[in-house]
C-alpha cells in the first residue's frame, strides 16, 4: 500500500520535466537569446559615452534678473599713455601781496615805502647786486653793459641818476661796487670840453687820467671811471657797466 502512493509521485515528476523541457525547446525556436534553465542576474554597469555635440544656446530664461557678483581682482596696471592735448588757458589769478622790506632800498630811496610801494620800482633794484652806501648815496649795479642812452633810462625807471662822485670818497665807493669800468653822470655834449653833470651844474670834483680829457676824434662826450678810478672821456655810444645813484 505504501508503495503506490510512491509511484504516483515518480509518475508525476516525469511528466513535469518533460512538459518544461518541450516548452524551453518551443521557446528556443522563436527566442535565441533565452538561455533555459539559467538564472538572470544584472551585470556591471558599463563605461560612458562620450559627451555629445555642444547644442544651441537657448532662449533667454523668465523672470527677474539676478543680483551682479562681487568685482574680481584687479589686473596689472596698462603701460603709460601717450600725453594728451594742452588745455585751455585759465584765467588769469588774483594778485598777489607783496612784503616790501622795514629795511633796505627803501632807507635809501625818498618817497617809497610800505605805505608808497612801486612794484616796478622794487623788482628793477632787486636785480641788482648788493650797493654800497657813502656819506649821502647808496650806489647800486646790475653788472650789465650797455650804452650811455640806455643807463641813463634805466637809472630814471629807478628813480635814480647814473652815479656821479663829487669826493674821492664817492669816487671810491663807486669804484668798489663797479669793480670794472662804469659810466658816470657826467658829459660835455652840451659844450664841448665844458663837463656838466646830468642834474646840472659844472664840476666841483674830478679824477682824470693823465692826458684826459682830450676828445679823441671829437666823439668822446661821455666819461668812464676807469678799474683803477681815474676817469677818462669816452664816446657815449660804447658799451660800459651801469651803475646807478640814489640818495640815502
Amino acid at each position: 500500500m505504501v508503495l503506490l502512493p510512491l509511484l504516483l509521485v515518480l509518475l508525476l515528476s516525469v511528466v513535469t520535466v518533460t512538459s518544461e523541457t518541450k516548452t524551453c525547446e518551443d521557446a528556443q525556436k522563436t527566442c535565441s537569446v533565452i538561455t533555459c534553465g539559467i538564472p538572470v542576474t544584472n551585470g556591471t554597469p558599463g563605461r560612458d559615452g562620450r559627451d555629445g555635440l555642444k547644442g544651441e544656446k537657448g532662449d533667454p530664461g523668465q523672470g527677474l534678473r539676478g543680483l551682479q557678483g562681487p568685482p574680481g581682482k584687479l589686473g596689472p596696471p596698462g603701460n603709460t599713455g601717450a600725453p594728451g592735448a594742452p588745455g585751455p588757458k585759465g584765467p588769469k589769478g588774483d594778485r598777489g601781496d607783496i612784503q616790501f622790506p622795514k629795511k633796505g632800498f627803501f632807507n635809501y630811496c625818498p618817497g617809497l615805502g610800505s605805505g608808497q610801494p612801486h612794484l616796478f620800482f622794487v623788482i628793477s633794484v632787486q636785480t641788482f647786486s648788493l650797493g654800497k652806501k657813502s656819506g649821502k648815496k647808496f650806489y647800486v649795479t646790475n653788472g650789465e653793459r650797455m650804452p650811455f642812452s640806455q643807463v641813463k633810462a634805466l637809472c630814471t625807471e629807478l628813480q635814480a641818476t647814473v652815479a656821479t662822485p663829487k669826493n674821492a670818497e664817492e669816487n671810491k665807493a663807486i669804484q668798489d661796487v663797479a669793480r670794472d669800468i662804469a659810466f658816470l653822470g657826467i658829459t660835455d655834449e652840451v659844450t664841448e670840453g665844458q663837463f656838466t653833470y646830468l642834474t646840472g651844474g659844472r664840476l666841483t670834483y674830478s679824477n682824470w687820467k693823465t692826458n684826459e680829457p682830450n676828445d679823441h676824434g671829437s666823439g668822446e662826450d661821455c666819461v668812464i671811471i676807469l678799474k683803477e678810478g681815474l676817469w677818462n672821456d669816452i664816446s657815449c655810444s660804447s658799451s660800459f657797466l651801469a651803475v646807478c645813484e640814489f640818495p640815502a
